[in-house]
């Protein structure tokens, strides 16, 4: 029985690699989309918020989070990320400050976990 679980869980997260790879090639500037913490956050996206699911396993840790396609978004745009992910190229920080949106850890923090950026370039 573990090796059919074993074998379903790794379809399952292929279908999850090759969906998200597909939709986050197709996406508008500003788009959002929601997946498991265990996907990396694809170049050119950034976190904004995070929380627990049960569809992506279960754990005390924020385990889905939202991301936000940045490429294409025009100059002088400003948006609230979450800290979990690098700065991308072509934005810069504002500010750091603490959001109850991207607490990305069970254990209780008010320290900064979040920025606002804007993009220069």
């Amino acid at each position: 029985m573990s090796r059919l679980r074993a074998v379903a869980l790794a379809a399952g997260c292929a279908a999850a690699a090759l969906t998200m790879t597909t939709t986050t090639a197709h996406a508008a500037p500003g788009d959002t989309l929601n997946v498991c913490s265990s996907q990396l956050t694809p170049t050119g996206w950034v976190d904004v918020q995070w929380w627990n699911d049960v569809s992506c396993g279960s754990t005390f840790n924020p385990n889905k989070k939202q991301i936000k396609q940045l490429t294409g978004l025009p100059i002088g745009t400003t948006l609230t990320v979450c800290a979990s992910t690098y700065q991308p190229a072509g934005w810069v920080q504002l500010s750091s400050f603490y959001n109850s949106s991207c607490r990305y850890s069970a254990v209780p923090s008010l320290n900064n976990n979040a920025w606002q950026i804007k993009r220069v370039s």
